[in-house]
Parts: C-alpha cells; structure tokens; sequence
C-alpha cells in the first residue's frame, strides 16, 4: 500500500478526520516515495563498493515542519511502512545525536572521523527519517554541516519533521554563521513542506481530557492511560519500561512513543535530579505524563522543590504535563517553607491545562 493509498484507506476510519495541509502533505510523499522506486535500489562503484544513486540527479527528501499535534509524525509512519526496501531507519533526531557523538568518542584519532560515520549510517540506511529535527546544542551545530554534506554524497535521503523551518533552526545560537552551511544543506536535499493550518490533532485529544486527575486508584490510572492513548497514533510503537540517558543519568519511563513520554513521579523528583534533567526532558518531550504525585510538606521539601523546578521548564518550553495526583491540587503541597514559591507552580499547573496553553507550539 503507497503512502497515499494508506491515507485514503484512513480517512475512511470514523476516527479519522480530512485535513488540507495533511492531504497535501501526503501528495509529497507520494511523489517521494514514486522517486525512490524509479531510482531503484542503488549500485556500487568502486574499490569500495560505495553506494550511488541509479540516476545522475540525486532522489530529493523532504522536511516537514508544523505545530504541535500537525500529524507529522503520522505522516512519516505512513511513508515509512509503506516503503518497501529494506535499508531504511527511524529515530528521533536527539537520539540519533547521541550516536553521533558516542561514535565521535570511539573513533578519536582519526583523520576525518564524521566522514566515516556518514558512510557507517549509509550503508546501514538509504533513507533516514528524523523525527524533531532541532538544535540547541552548539557542538551539533559545529559538527552537523560537514556530517549532512558527507551523508547527501552518500546518497542518503532524508525526510525529516521539525517544529522549525529550516532557517529558524539554531535561532541566535553561538557562532550560528557555521551552522548556516548546514540549512543551506536541507533546503537544497529536501523539500521543505509547511503543515500548519490544518487540525490539531493533540490539543483536540486534550482538550477532551482532565489534564489533571485525582485522587490516586484505579479511575486516575484509567484516565491517564486514555490521555496517554490520545497522544499516540500507532500503538505497536510504544516502549514499557524504556531507559533514558538524560544527563549521564539513567531515568526509567513508564512508556515512551516519539515525543510523548509517562513517569512515576519519584523517578522524576525523588533523588539526584537536577534542573538540567528537566531542561533536557522538556527540549525532548513535547508532552509528558506523571503518575503517582504525592502531596508533599516539610519533611518533602526535596521533591517539592525538584517539582517546582520540573514544572518551571517545562512550561517555559510548552511542555504539555498530564499529572494523577494523591490529594487536589490546591493541597499539593502544605505546612512547608515553598508555601510562597509553591503557589507560582499551583498557578502554572492552571494555565497549562488552558486552551491558549495548549494550543502553544513546543520549544525545543
């Protein structure tokens, strides 16, 4: 089934609404994925059998780029189930940083290592899709331009979904002028499709949802799974019990798909965690669920602390938080020396579950 043929198989589901800026979308999908099976599978030349391209005019990817809750990440589902080869990977752009620079870390020494890891990732995918293309961090902004050109001669196609258009990306970040090569890369490998003005799938979900829910049993756990389903749009890609390297530290997900992520809340606010945890969890995760949040005073200052600050960062990046609770949340905390800072997190737990809340794009 072609990406195009999924989708009008999708909107015949009852659940599943006609949207513009999706249909349009999906038309450049379809004309990708006609591109890669008229170019066929590549050929090596050389001593080294390093891929090429069939065809002398290089197959052209594309580069989503939207809100939250656009459907983009549906839309790369779609392309990559429905492309039949078998050399092609998935991961989230952060993720795919982190391999980066472990590889960077093993391969110290040699002469010109970020052209041996593009050629490592090409004969491992003609096609990689990236979800969350964004940069913040200045040593990928350094490292991403010679690493994309190398990974273009390669062959490598990209398709990619971002909050950003292109040249938004690394926005008055440190010595910028060297990641320009880097957008000039994008802009001339992929097709750069805006998919705003349609529906907003996500704040839809949640609006129909209570965002915060208590006290804690088995009717919490019932709403909060049903929040969480609501964020999901293919199930078989979820992971239970998925370990996190955030900071060098190991945090323990209840369950993970894409950019949506559920914690306990003492694996997020009971022991060494620090603020640059919840700045690295919040550029990560567009929404976050926390089960389990105790009502804290004196003897939990602590966790109520690490709370405040969770709460701070993730509301100054828009970080959509689903939370049960054990007490309402005006008694979230009592009879302690945050009283004072306290009330601010009441006042931002409020305006997160608000419609202009959720209706803001996430800032990665």
């Amino acid at each position: 089934m072609t990406p195009l043929e999924r989708y009008q198989a999708d909107l015949k589901r009852p659940d599943f609404f006609h949207d513009p800026a999706q249909e349009n979308a999906v038309k450049h999908l379809q004309r990708l994925y006609d591109d890669i099976l008229e170019a066929g599978p590549p050929r090596s030349v050389g001593l080294f059998g390093k891929f090429r391209p069939k065809r002398s005019v290089p197959v052209k990817g594309l580069y989503f780029w939207g809100g939250v809750g656009r459907g983009k990440t549906y839309l790369v589902d779609t392309f990559f189930d429905a492309l039949p080869i078998k050399r092609k990977v998935r991961t989230h752009f952060h993720r795919f940083m982190q391999r980066v620079h472990q590889e960077l870390r093993e391969l110290k020494g040699e002469k010109n290592p970020l052209k041996l890891i593009a050629r490592t990732f090409a004969d491992e995918a003609r096609v990689i899709c990236f979800d969350e293309f964004f940069v913040t961090d200045i040593t990928d902004a350094m490292i991403l331009g010679t690493l994309m050109e190398e990974l273009f001669a390669n062959g490598v196609i990209l398709v990619a979904t971002s909050n950003i258009v292109p040249d938004g990306l690394y926005k008055d970040g440190l010595q910028r002028a060297r990641f320009l090569p880097a957008i000039a890369l994008l802009k001339e490998h992929t097709e750069v499709v805006n998919v705003d003005n349609g529906v907003d799938y996500r704040l839809r979900a949640l609006e129909q949802a209570d965002l915060y829910h208590w006290p804690l049993g088995a009717e919490a756990d019932a709403s909060l799974q049903r929040s969480f389903d609501s964020l999901v749009l293919e199930p078989e890609h979820v992971q239970l019990n998925a370990d996190l390297n955030i900071e060098n530290r190991t945090v323990k997900a209840v369950r993970l798909y894409e950019n949506v992520a559920w914690f306990e809340f003492r694996e997020l606010c009971d022991g060494p965690r620090s603020q640059n945890d919840y700045i690295a969890l919040a550029k990560i995760f567009q929404a976050v669920l926390i089960s389990n949040v105790e009502q804290m005073n004196l003897s939990k200052d602590d966790m109520a602390r690490r709370f405040i600050n969770l709460v701070d960062e993730f509301y100054d990046r828009n970080v959509k938080l689903i939370v049960s609770a054990e007490v309402a949340l005006k008694d979230l905390y009592v009879g302690g020396r945050l009283e004072f800072e306290f009330q601010r997190t009441l006042s931002r737990l409020l305006e997160m579950q608000s419609h202009d809340f959720l209706a803001r794009p996430h800032k990665p």
